[in-house]
Formats: C-alpha cells, sequence, structure tokens
C-alpha cells in the first residue's frame, strides 16, 4: 500500500508539472487583448456570443471527468520503447485505439467541409475523448465503433453533482429518475437529443458510438462560429463542455501531449485511466469508473444503511443502531415552478431564402400566478421540413431566461427551402406546455434589375449577336444572388405575348425558342443570358426580364438589314469582243516597218 501511495504521490507530482506546461504554452498563444475571469473562463470582450453554462445546457451536464495527466516523457513513443510494465504504459498513454483514432479523424474531416471556420483539430476531440472516458475504456469497441458496454457517468442527482432530472424516460441512460452522462464522449440525454449525429452513416445516432459521439462532439465544440486556431474561442468552447477551470486544463494539457505526436494501438489495448475528479483518495477505495455509483463522499450518506456501530460505554456492551436522520428534502428549482410559457412579444417570422430573419423568439417563463420565472433553461427547436438553422447551423438553441423570465433564441437564417415551418419553445427538464411559432421562409426576390455596359446589344439579320447579355439584380440596394429571373422576346412594350419573329435563342437540340426560364442569377446578383441569334427580320425588338420580386427590365435589342449583294453583269449589255487580230510585232509584217523602194 505505501508503494502504492508512492507511485501516485510520484505520478502527481509529475503530471502536475505538465499541466502547467501545456497551459503555459497555450496561453503563450492567446488572443490579443484576451482576458480571464475569476472562475478562468477566458472572454474577449465578445459577451453575446458566450454559451450557457448551467449545468444540463452543457455536453455532460458538468459530470464528473478523469483528470490522470500525460507523462512527462516523449508523447510518440514507438509501441516497444522501454522495458517492462514502465515502456507499456508510455505506450499506450501515448497511443490511441484505431478505431477511436479514425472516428476522431473522420470527424475531424467532416467538420474541414461542414465548417471549415471552426478549424478543429482531431487532436482537441481526442483530449476530450481521453479525459471523458479514457479513449472509450481503452477502445473497448466493436468493429462498427459501438462500445462493448455502455459507458455511463454518476446519476446526476444533486448529490455531490449537478441536479438533472429525467430528460429521456431512460431512453439513453435506463434511468427514469435522473440523467446521467452517456457514451465515449459523456453527453447527457438532453444534450445528445438535439446535438446527436449519425458519424458512421448506420442510420442511427447512438451516443455509445464512438462515430457518432465524435462527430456530435465536434457539431457541438462549434455551435457558436468560434474559431478554434484562436485561443479565446478554443478556450470557451472547452468550458462549455464542462464548465470547470480544473477541467479545461487537463483537457488542454492532453491537448498539447497529442498535438506533440501519438501513434495508432489495437483497440482494447489503450492505457485506462485511474483517477476521477469526484474521487476522493483514501486508503482502501478504489477510484470509479463511468458506469459505477462513486464512492460515498466523507460526512456523506452513501445511501446505505449505516453498519451497526460498536457498542457504546455504559449500555452494557449491546450494539446499537444510530438513529438514521433522512436527508432534508430538496428545494425546488426555479425549473420546478414554471407552470406555463408565454410569447414575450415575437413579431412575424419571416425572411427570404439565404437571409437572416430580422425577427427572434422570444418567451417568457411564469409560474401559475403569472410571475416571472428566471434562470430557467428554454429549449427552442425547429420542426417541419426547413433547412432554415440558428445562427451557427444547428436546429435546437438552449437560451436560459434573464430576471424579466424571457429567453430570446438566436437569430435564425433561412436556407434555400421555401414555405412555413415551427420553432417550438419548451422548458428543459420540465413537462409544460410549449409554445409554436410559425415561421415562414420566402423565395429570393430581386426589385431592381439593370444592363450591365452602356451599349444596347446589336446584330445583322440573319447573324449572331457578338455579345451576350448580361444583367445585375438587386435588393433594396444590395446584390440580389439566387434569383430566379425569366427571359421572353415580347411582341412589344404593350403586348408582352411571345414575339414570333426577330431575335430568338437556342434550345438544347438547336431549335429557335424565344422564352427562357430557370435563369438565376449568381452569387452577386450577376446574370449572364445564353447567345442571341437573329433572323432574317430587321428591325427593334425587346428582351423583356423579369424577376421574383418584381423587377422587370427591357432591353432593346436592334437587328440592322443585311448588306445587299453586288449586282450581278448582264451579258446582254456587255460590248461584242473584237475579231480582229492582235497587232503583229514582227517587222516584217507591220506597213510602218516595211523600207522604202
Amino acid at each position: 500500500m505505501a508503494a502504492h501511495i508512492g507511485r501516485r504521490l510520484r505520478k502527481g507530482a509529475a503530471t502536475t508539472a505538465v499541466a502547467a506546461a501545456a497551459v503555459a504554452a497555450l496561453s503563450a498563444s492567446q488572443a490579443p487583448g484576451a482576458t480571464v475571469d475569476d472562475q478562468g473562463r477566458q472572454s474577449t470582450g465578445d459577451a453575446t456570443s458566450a454559451p450557457d453554462t448551467a449545468a444540463d445546457d452543457s455536453a455532460t451536464g458538468n459530470s464528473p471527468y478523469y483528470t490522470d495527466l500525460p507523462p512527462l516523457n516523449s508523447p510518440n513513443p514507438s509501441p516497444s520503447a522501454g522495458s517492462g510494465d514502465a515502456g507499456d504504459q508510455r505506450a499506450g498513454e501515448a497511443g490511441i485505439p484505431a478505431t477511436v483514432l479514425d472516428a476522431y479523424k473522420q470527424a475531424e474531416a467532416t467538420l474541414r467541409e461542414k465548417k471549415p471556420g471552426c478549424n478543429l483539430p482531431w487532436q482537441l476531440l481526442a483530449a476530450i475523448g481521453k479525459v471523458e472516458s479514457g479513449q472509450a475504456r481503452g477502445g473497448r469497441v466493436t468493429a462498427d465503433g459501438t462500445t462493448v458496454t455502455p459507458i455511463l457517468g454518476p446519476q446526476l442527482d444533486g448529490n455531490g453533482f449537478a441536479l438533472i432530472r429525467d430528460t429521456d424516460n431512460g431512453a439513453y441512460d435506463g434511468n427514469r429518475m435522473y440523467d446521467q452522462a452517456v457514451g465515449p464522449m459523456q453527453f447527457i440525454p438532453s444534450t445528445w437529443d438535439w446535438a446527436g449525429r449519425d458519424g458512421n452513416g448506420d442510420g442511427r445516432k447512438d451516443p455509445n458510438n464512438i462515430y457518432d459521439a465524435a462527430l456530435a462532439a465536434s457539431h457541438y465544440l462549434c455551435r457558436f462560429d468560434w474559431d478554434l486556431s484562436q485561443q479565446g474561442d478554443l478556450r470557451k468552447a472547452i468550458l462549455s463542455y464542462n464548465n470547470s477551470t480544473d477541467y479545461l486544463n487537463t483537457v488542454l494539457s492532453w491537448l498539447e501531449f497529442y498535438r506533440r505526436g501519438t501513434h495508432e494501438i489495437p483497440d482494447g489495448t489503450g492505457a485506462l485511466p485511474v483517477d476521477r475528479s469526484d474521487d476522493t483518495a483514501r486508503p482502501g477505495v478504489t477510484p470509479s469508473a463511468p458506469g459505477t455509483t462513486p464512492p460515498a463522499r466523507p460526512g456523506k450518506p452513501s445511501g446505505s444503511r449505516p453498519s451497526p456501530s460498536p457498542a457504546a460505554p455504559g449500555n452494557g456492551g449491546s450494539p446499537s443502531t444510530p438513529p438514521v436522520t433522512p436527508p432534508p428534502a430538496t428545494p425546488p428549482t426555479p425549473t420546478d415552478t414554471v407552470h406555463h410559457l408565454e410569447d414575450a412579444g415575437t413579431g412575424t417570422l419571416t425572411a427570404m431564402a439565404g437571409h437572416t430573419f430580422a425577427e427572434r423568439v422570444s418567451t417568457r417563463a411564469e409560474t401559475e400566478a403569472g410571475k416571472a420565472v428566471a434562470k430557467v433553461r428554454i429549449r427552442f427547436t425547429l420542426v417541419g421540413d426547413t433547412d432554415t438553422t440558428f445562427t451557427g447551423g444547428e436546429t435546437v438553441a438552449t437560451v436560459t431566461t434573464d430576471a424579466s423570465g424571457v429567453a430570446v433564441a438566436p437569430a435564425l437564417q433561412a436556407g434555400e427551402r421555401t414555405g412555413a415551418f415551427a420553432v417550438q419553445a419548451a422548458v428543459v427538464g420540465r413537462s409544460v406546455k410549449g409554445v409554436p411559432y410559425k415561421a415562414t421562409v420566402t423565395a429570393r426576390a430581386a426589385d431592381a434589375l439593370a444592363l450591365a455596359g452602356e451599349k444596347e446589344p446589336t446584330c445583322v439579320a440573319g447573324g449572331e449577336f457578338a455579345e451576350p447579355v448580361q444583367v445585375k439584380a438587386t435588393y433594396r440596394g444590395e446584390a440580389a444572388g439566387k434569383v430566379a429571373v425569366t427571359a421572353t422576346l415580347v411582341t412589344s412594350a404593350d403586348d408582352p405575348a411571345e414575339n414570333d419573329k426577330g431575335p430568338y435563342f437556342k434550345d438544347a437540340d438547336g431549335k429557335a425558342v424565344r422564352s427562357l426560364t430557370g435563369l438565376k442569377t449568381d452569387a452577386d446578383g450577376q446574370l449572364t443570358l445564353p447567345k442571341l441569334y437573329a433572323d432574317d427580320t430587321a428591325g427593334t425588338f425587346l428582351l423583356r426580364l423579369t424577376t421574383t420580386g418584381g423587377a422587370t427590365l427591357d432591353v432593346k435589342l436592334t437587328v440592322e438589314p443585311a448588306a445587299a449583294p453586288s449586282p450581278e453583269p448582264d451579258p446582254s449589255t456587255d460590248p461584242a469582243p473584237s475579231t480582229d487580230p492582235a497587232p503583229s510585232t514582227d517587222p516584217s509584217t507591220d506597213p510602218s516597218e516595211t523600207p522604202a523602194a
């Protein structure tokens, strides 16, 4: 035992040095102007972008985590480095199980495509995975990435942990009284319900699958448009996962460790973590692991009836059982007092495709008597056939009510899918009637069209226009991108019927057409029409362009007559060719050259 305690003490001294070095190295690259508050959280002054850090709004519900720190030796030894147990331990701690490592790298690749501005490194997922579950308990996963046995944190019953009553009816954690963090990335059910992703393409979102959990963690860390290459945003993202300064420093130490190098090891051979944040270092107590009940803390009941105490002096030596004092009733939380939700003055929710909604959903939590309830978590969920999202690309957002009981959802960003959908507001952790809000996305529109260039298009009859017609669409003075445009060669300014003569376009088969649909402006609001041709009719013609939103532009097209061909000579009027022989140049036959007699 003494030897064991000695190893723990030596390890503690070494790992503390590692943590200090890692945090110092990472802090050296902090964004300019960043400050750290009294809780160790970093801020760059943008208070509006900070996440809600209530326990059940973090990924893990601020559940316990592993506090083991990386070793001081090189992070990238070969699997055979060293000898004996020490070498095996170094290799195991530096190595990451093959399937787990693959899940992290796949998640990084997906986020690089979906949210490139986040700059998520897979080493951050590895650091969090190490701290949350010891890389899925040393990589004990099946071929598809599912943990061999479920990984569960302790129930969040308020006994030394956050108090989060059941939100999933036990669907994920098997507990119908309190929530528990689930899986290798330790999501609580209420967070997984909206953050869950299908990372391995099997059509399921399983928190116990490392591919699903790693992808969900990636989106969770990038949900506020943070740039994780910036130190301030990196710290915010980690603290949003588990709001603890010690947690932040532990993750940063592993992040730095993995950034210096690591290697792949076989599944199931990873080093198992030892120390956890809720463990009490007492002789004879085995540190707990996810899925087990943590040991009782000194001075706190363990939940089991105490053993009979030795005989007290003067009682004749007979054993007696001390009276058991029931624990005090848990006081109601603000969530417990919510009776209903009310709309807090939300206006009409409508936006053009691709634009941000000007109005934001606002909900008020009230008691039965109509009194405002502060510090209540309101979950806003998008419902219906829509690709609209909240700012950051998510379809669910959780916001805590302010002192007036009001929670304002993040701004809505309209996608390309038009039509109606709903935003559903509900109380997290309590079943009360929610408030639905109807929202509508309209088609992209333009209110003005202008011809690019100063010259009006001209052509010779029977020829083709040298330059294509180019126009630009705007909406309220800004470029109107991806707006539908119809082009028609009309009969006249007063007659919108399609003309049957004059300029024309060609279809895929080369046939003449005088009306085109399905045209769209580019991201800058510009549109270049297909080439125009002219038949044999000369004159002035109109090309009418119209857009969604009512913008109209008539483009004048001029077709000039073809040049008259040179007249063919008339043979009847040509002089007859001379029949006289050509004059001879022979002096002997030229009379003028005949010598005198």
